[in-house]
């Protein structure tokens, strides 16, 4: 799929991947153990729309975040709190790992629209004041979801 801003690829520009875990404390530990780190938490946009299998969410009190960066890339550790999210929706059908692999692109709606157009499926939107957001989807292959983020326009 091409971006046409880029000349690229949807899936050109990886920016992070996202793990679910149950228990933050505890990986957080063991990964600074292991020379990863340091995390710090990752502050959801509170003005934020957002869905969630098409229902209104709020993420800050469904899940907490915690980021590192790793070379060029961020690693985003999810842990579900409370509630329904595509997080503990992962949780409880796989455990913890790799839940999505984050790509920035440049005209979110055209790539939701291209992607759905070919059988992904929408799990969570996000609509962030003065443009930009995020929309998780699930590829409906080998259980691959994206997460596409447009920046807030400057």
């Amino acid at each position: 799929m091409r971006n046409s801003k880029a000349g690229k690829s949807t899936f050109s520009r990886l920016i992070h991947i996202g793990v679910v875990v149950r228990d933050m404390d505890k990986v957080i530990e063991r990964l600074t153990a292991l020379g990863i780190g340091p995390f710090k938490p990752r502050n959801l946009p509170p003005d934020a729309r957002e869905t969630y299998r098409g229902k209104p969410f709020v993420p800050s009190q469904r899940v907490t975040i915690q980021t590192t960066q790793i070379g060029n890339m961020e690693l985003e550790l999810i842990q579900p709190i409370d509630g329904e999210s595509p997080h503990q929706e992962f949780l409880d059908a796989k455990g913890e790992g790799i839940q999505h692999l984050g790509f920035i692109v440049d005209n979110l709606e055209k790539e939701v629209k291209h992607l759905t157009g070919r059988g992904s499926e929408i799990l969570l939107t996000s609509q962030f004041k003065g443009g930009g957001g995020v929309t998780y989807l699930d590829l409906n292959a080998a259980s691959l979801v994206v997460e596409l983020v447009q920046p807030v326009s400057r």
